[in-house]
């Protein structure tokens, strides 16, 4: 805790057209600036740097490029590997688990250690990974690292310690679980094949076991070559040669017979009792054409071969569609008997796993479901209905159904706001899925003491904006709302799409919402901004649309002398943008020469239309084209519900209108703003003279980055959309713009905001907007309303506003704007604002109180606006105390005392990089000023000293996807796009750190395995020694010997040292373990006693019928027989 004393200057006073804030007022970090001043400002701090820990928590959507899948049908947990080496684990809602591969390379194959709680993994670059999930943080315990060859597919029999591992030579190796070493034992490929065989059979494709028999091991080879064989006598049973590549090989459950798929679309039975040809060559989409040959068939890359007690045996298989058919979507088929159904898919398979009732492969299987992995998404089929029904997805794989754009974060919402979108998006829920529950229920998940309501709202490349409740680490969709039906559909060549290219008109730029109200305002691609207002009722409605015309025009070259005497805000001329309440010219208006003037990107629809309950488009406000010059983007916005103003900048100027008047209050270019407070002297250009100049050069240096890639989301964001995952740094991804060649070298540049001069042809963009109370100028007692306006020159301007009180003067008369009353400079782009009383309690936005616009009238009780305040002077005991405002810039931090401006602090964010996202939060019951820089580092200020507390080197690359959907929130929260479909959360919380265990979901839980089925006495008599086979006799060190050391390289895993201390923090994993432990003791007694009671009942059995065979043949004599 730490007691800030600091004098003031609260004596001067300024002309109203304010002073500028000196840029020297401090450089060292926190450094305060002295003023001669008798008042006192006492603020103790409460943050320390012991508060703050950085930490990823949990990551939400698809795995991207998936590669892998595996199932645990015993603790009914599914993993989803990827090509960038992460491991998706997913269970019951709740229980969710990504791990990453340090080698990020990509996971070529899963296997569990079946109700061990353990995974396999096998990676591109031949290393097989042992996984400890009995651990809320899954860990790795061994590596094995091979060095001479690649593996290409492994297997691992149900309750062995032994891993079978295939390799591309076409080698068998065997590694023992346990210890990660391996087994001498090997089985080369010229060994299993005929030595009369000229050609090599190519690498690995598939290893079983028999179910019939354990000591026998089914090899597939790529070339068409099978091998069974055997494990005891070190030689094959028999070799079976086809003619087509293999992909994949299925047993029947009985071990007499299994199937194969081939390249060229055909299944083939083989029975072991004549391995000389197949039992039986099926094309199950190769159809007879008019000439007697078969169409020719796609490769089918996997099949399951299933009995089922009750019916038919399932064959389920992916591709093998015959090539003939163009545009044929990817497809899975299902023979069941007689019946084959074909389930077309909208994505290429990746892989699937049939999930079983049992987990042992000589019993019948009862299939009950088919887990499908696209490209883009998780189905899951159910198997047990004729028309194999889908089951409703509970986890977010659809965050990318269209390309994310833009990410907001909120938390500690209203707690009514998250039932409210539910039951409004329930409503429209698809329907037709399996009314069974998830099969994939495995893990145990509670909801945690800290939780707090939390939405995340994500905008999309199509015009859609998601609702996700995030609350206590879950994601689930709350309600979709589509932007475009407010726009007619552009029709092909014409509108803003044909003019610049653009595929995606409606693409969401920002979004701005106010939980409080329920007021939701979008920002699209095409320059345009939609009002929504949260309605309980559905209602018929006529969208009112706004035009405005900002756009800087001046012809000729406008000197600063020629400006110095200017008012202000002096009236729209010609150098200043011009608004249109109503529709000047048709959509197809052109001017004399054929260019574009004054009409819109899109049209909006002019009639009547039925909107259902949620959010309804309450005004639509559009920016138009000037001369054949499309509208620049928007590049800020800020709405407040208690003022009834939304603001909004871009490169050419600001435009503040009225919502509920429907009124264009301010409509005025960036160098109007300043009047005679000017700290640049520039030249302004038309954009007709030089087309580029508005295009190219409207930002510069970082602002020019982040606002700019909201600005030009045109050409910038498709490195969002695209599903490539490169971690490339934004210079890279910067350089790929088609506007890249003129600012290409500034991101990265460094640049002072103290220069005397500009470029002629730059153009000074708002790059942030706040409504809040605040003093106008140095001479003010009370707070008023204000706008403060940042831009991306690094100047900070207070804009004070004149708003009526009354409620019906509110809807009749005008809101009126003050000239600018004071402009402070930091270096480099604004970023943010925020507002601290004089205690160093955060001040909050005023708002209105959400009312249902369309509810029914009640004549006793007339809707009337109810508005909360939060006034600076409310926690002081006098008025006229002031405030403290905070505004950051991709550089600097800056701390002002309002009215009189003074600088208290100023802190030198970073020297070599620049901020990207800025954000004043709420932290344990204090406040501090997050920042999230260019370069990776994540960091935290204190408030209002600016004191580092923080500063971690979280991302070592920071790529445009990451830039643009960083975004901070309270309670030590944060989120961005980790990948094109995925959402990262982290946390910047010491305490939420410390309750990060108990809040995830627990991947393993303690079940007995299920019993295998009795063989029954003369079975298990006759039927074989297939469960005397012991191979620790075979494999072991003692049998096999070592195998060569440079063959394979253990590496051993940090995970089980830190896994068994994670587990022993607390006196549950010590209780589980226990438990567990008796749990297999008592398992494994219990299967004792069970053999025992099952020998002694057939002991008795046979002693009873030979006891009543010597009765019957004891008097008999022998010629009687």
């Amino acid at each position: 805790m730490k007691k800030f004393r600091k004098v003031l200057d609260g004596l001067t006073t300024s002309s109203p057209g304010g002073t500028m804030g000196s840029p020297s007022c401090g450089s060292a970090a926190g450094t305060p600036t002295a003023a001669p001043t008798p008042k006192e400002i006492d603020v103790q701090e409460t943050l320390v740097s012991e508060n703050f820990q950085l930490c990823k928590t949990v990551r939400h959507g698809f795995p991207y490029q998936p590669t892998s899948l595996a199932f645990d049908p015993v603790q009914k947990i599914l993993a989803i590997g990827s090509r960038s080496g992460g491991v998706r684990i997913l269970g019951r809602p709740g229980v969710d688990c990504y791990c990453q591969h340090e080698s990020g390379a990509a996971v070529l194959q899963l296997q569990f250690l079946i109700n061990e709680g353990a995974l396999v993994t096998a990676c591109a670059d031949d290393t097989l990974h042992l996984w400890n999930l009995r651990q809320r943080r899954p860990a790795v315990l061994h590596s094995l690292k091979f060095n001479r060859e690649r593996i290409t597919f492994c297997h691992l029999p149900f309750q062995s310690k032994w891993l079978y591992v295939g390799t591309e030579r076409g080698n068998t190796h065997i590694v023992n679980i346990e210890s990660f070493i391996l087994s001498g034992y090997v089985i080369m490929w010229n060994k299993a094949i005929e030595l009369s065989t000229k050609t090599h059979p190519g690498p690995v494709v598939h290893l079983s076991d028999s179910p019939k028999d354990e000591g026998k091991l089914l090899i597939g080879f790529e070339g068409g070559t099978i091998v069974q064989w055997d494990l005891r006598a070190k030689k094959a049973d028999f070799r079976i040669y086809y003619d087509e590549a293999i992909h994949s090989v299925s047993w029947h459950h009985e071990g007499k017979q299994f199937m194969c798929s081939h390249s060229d679309g055909s299944l083939t039975l083989w029975t072991l009792r004549n391995t000389t040809k197949p039992f039986q060559v099926t094309f199950p989409h190769g159809k007879i054409q008019k000439d007697g040959r078969k169409e020719s068939c796609k490769p089918i890359l996997k099949v399951e071969y299933k009995t089922s007690r009750s019916s038919e045996p399932f064959v389920i298989f992916s591709g093998g569609l015959s090539y003939d058919k163009a545009g044929r979507r990817p497809a899975l088929t299902i023979m069941h008997g007689k019946a084959i159904t074909v389930l077309e898919m909208d994505y290429p398979i990746v892989e699937f796993m049939v999930l079983c009732e049992t987990p042992y492969n000589n019993e019948v299987q009862d299939p009950y479901a088919v887990v499908v992995l696209l490209e883009k998404d998780l189905i899951v089929v159910d198997l047990t209905q004729s028309n194999f029904p889908v089951f409703e997805n509970p986890y977010p794989m659809d965050i990318h159904e269209s390309p994310v754009t833009c990410t907001a974060y909120f938390a500690d919402c209203p707690p009514d706001i998250i039932p409210i979108l539910y039951s409004i998006g329930a409503k429209n829920k698809k329907t037709g899925y399996s009314h069974k529950e998830w099969p994939i229920g495995g893990g145990t998940w509670t909801l945690g003491s800290h939780t707090y309501p939390e939405i995340i709202i994500t905008g999309h490349a199509d015009g859609s904006i998601k609702f996700w409740d995030a609350s206590a680490f879950t994601l689930q969709m709350l309600y979709k709302l589509k932007t475009s039906k407010v726009f007619e559909k552009p029709k092909p060549g014409e509108g803003r799409a044909a003019e610049l290219g653009e595929e995606d008109p409606f693409a969401v730029q920002m979004v701005s919402w106010c939980p409080h109200s329920r007021i939701f305002c979008v920002v699209g691609i095409s320059a345009h901004i939609i009002l929504y207002r949260f309605s309980k009722y559905d209602a018929n409605t006529q969208i009112v649309s706004l035009e405005v015309r900002l756009q800087c025009e001046p012809e000729d070259i406008i000197t600063p002398s020629e400006n110095e005497n200017n008012p202000c805000f002096s009236e729209p001329g010609s150098h200043s943008p011009q608004p249109h309440h109503q529709h000047p010219l048709s959509p197809g208006s052109r001017t004399p020469d054929g260019a574009k003037d004054s009409i819109p990107c899109l049209k909006v629809k002019d009639k009547m239309v039925r909107v259902p309950p949620g959010y309804q488009s309450d005004l639509v406000i559009q920016l138009l084209w000037v001369d054949g010059e499309p509208p620049q983007q928007i590049t800020s916005l800020d709405l407040n519900s208690a003022y009834g103003l939304l603001a909004f900048g871009n490169c050419n100027g600001l435009a503040v209108v009225d919502y509920l008047q429907k009124t264009v209050i301010l409509c005025i270019s960036t160098l109007d703003l300043y009047g005679a407070t000017d700290p640049y002297q520039r030249l302004t250009r038309s954009p007709r003279r030089n087309r580029q100049s508005t295009s190219e050069h409207c930002m510069r240096g970082l602002s020019n980055f982040y606002s700019d890639s909201k600005k030009r989301i045109r050409t910038s964001y498709q490195s969002l959309t695209e599903l490539t995952d490169n971690q490339q740094s934004i210079d890279m991804e910067r350089s790929k713009s088609p506007t890249s060649e003129s600012r290409e070298n500034s991101f990265s540049r460094s640049r002072s905001s103290s220069v005397s001069s500009i470029d002629r042809d730059t153009k000074e963009a708002i790059t942030t907007l706040q409504f809040g109370e605040s003093y106008g100028r140095k001479s003010d007692a009370l707070p008023t309303p204000c706008l403060w306006v940042g831009t991306s020159l690094g100047v900070g301007i207070l804009i004070p506003l004149s708003i009526p009180t009354d409620q019906e003067e509110r809807m009749e008369d005008p809101v009126t704007v003050g000239p600018s009353g004071a402009v402070q400079m930091l270096k480099g782009s604004v970023l943010r604002f925020g507002f601290l009383d004089c205690n160093g309690a955060l001040i909050q936005s005023p708002y209105e109180v959400w009312r249902d616009l369309n509810a029914p009238e009640d004549p006793d009780r007339p809707r009337r606006r109810k508005l909360v305040h939060f006034s600076p002077s409310s926690s002081q005991d006098a008025f006229g105390e002031g405030h403290l405002a905070i505004v950051c810039s991709e550089r600097q931090a800056k701390v002002f005392l309002m009215p009189s401006q003074s600088c208290l602090f100023v802190h030198n964010i970073t020297e070599s990089s620049f901020v990207l996202r800025a954000d004043v939060v709420s932290l344990c019951n204090s406040v501090c000023l997050a920042c999230f820089c260019a370069n990776g580092h994540v960091m935290t200020l204190s408030l209002p000293s600016l004191r580092p507390l923080m500063d971690v080197n979280y991302l070592p690359l920071t790529d445009m996807r990451i830039a643009r959907t960083f975004c901070f929130t309270n309670e030590g929260q944060a989120l961005y796009l980790s990948s094109p479909t995925e959402i990262q959360r982290i946390t910047y919380s010491q305490e939420m750190c410390d309750n990060l265990q108990e809040m995830l979901g627990e991947l393993f839980t303690p079940i007995e395995t299920p019993e295998a089925q009795n063989r029954g006495f003369l079975k298990g008599f006759f039927g074989g020694n297939a469960h005397t086979f012991d191979r620790e006799e075979l494999f072991g060190e003692a049998a096999a010997g070592k195998a060569s050391r440079s063959l394979a390289q253990h590496i051993p895993g940090q995970g089980g040292v830190e896994g068994m201390k994670v587990a022993a923090s607390g006196a549950v994993g010590e209780l589980a373990r226990a438990r567990i432990a008796l749990d297999e003791r008592g398992q494994r007694l219990g299967e004792l006693e069970e053999r025992t009671a099952l020998m002694m009942t057939s002991a008795e059995t046979f002693s009873k019928h030979a006891h009543e065979l010597m009765l019957k043949c004891k008097d008999k004599k022998w010629y009687q027989f």
